[in-house]
């Protein structure tokens, strides 16, 4: 019997998908570079795909193309917690890597809160080997003086600092992954991202961290808990963005 070619392609993704060369959540070659590399069209190559998404091996998202799919990593918005114990909470394993870790001057957002120079570090967080979100988080100078790469490497900055935290104010929005973050991720410059901006203050109400988190949008969801019916019916903090 003669094997239909996109039934051969399917089959070999289907292996490299075992093998872990491509793990959940990881974008795929496209289907252009795919069809080089197995001489094929891109409609074969697009038949095989579909193949394994009906067996729930991959998955598309626009903006993203295919990808191994991937239970969507949730990022609750009940409590002020870090990324690696919300990534413990799921049972997934978290790394951190720390790109950037420097003292420069406060950007227009953040100067006005933390004053005039800061410690910003820059950093990827990993599920399961996978780059998850890329943080920078900015913090007031007087106390990044007394802070180490090594530490902010290690720890959280709410674990590292002598400061009680009073309250956070956090938004969420929608964004594009421009090509510094695309790298970072790993996903397609251009596509979707949640943001999350935060400001964190001490107990006295002094703001001492400001952050921003981004996250691919074809592996991430905020999960909110509502614990009454007035709570459900009328959010707060809902606003139409600038």
């Amino acid at each position: 019997m003669r094997t239909i070619r996109y039934h051969q392609i399917a089959d070999v993704l289907r292996g490299r998908l075992g093998a872990g060369e491509f793990p959940a959540g990881k974008i795929l070659p496209s289907e252009a570079e795919l069809g080089a590399s197995y001489s094929a069209s891109r409609v074969t190559i697009r038949k095989a795909l579909e193949v394994l998404r009906g067996e729930g091996l991959v998955a598309a998202r626009q903006g993203f193309g295919w990808f191994a799919a991937a239970s969507p990593l949730p990022q609750t918005l009940t409590g002020l917690a870090t990324i690696e114990r919300q990534l413990a909470d799921s049972g997934r394993r978290s790394e951190r890597r720390i790109v950037d870790f420097q003292f420069v001057a406060a950007p227009d957002h953040v100067r006005p809160l933390l004053g005039k120079r800061v410690l910003e570090t820059r950093r990827v967080h990993l599920a399961d080997g996978m780059p998850f979100a890329r943080v920078t988080v900015w913090c007031r100078e007087d106390l990044g003086a007394e802070l180490s790469k090594a530490q902010v490497e290690r720890a959280s900055f709410y674990e590292l600092l002598p400061i009680t935290v009073g309250s956070a104010a956090q938004t969420i929005g929608a964004g594009l992954i421009d090509p510094a973050d695309s790298e970072l991720l790993e996903v397609p410059t251009a596509s979707a991202a949640l943001v999350v901006k935060r400001t964190t203050h001490d107990t006295e109400g002094a703001a001492f961290l400001v952050s921003e988190h981004v996250f691919p949008g074809h592996i991430t969801e905020f999960v909110a808990e509502f614990q009454s019916l007035e709570a459900f019916v009328s959010p707060r903090g809902l606003r139409l963005a600038d």
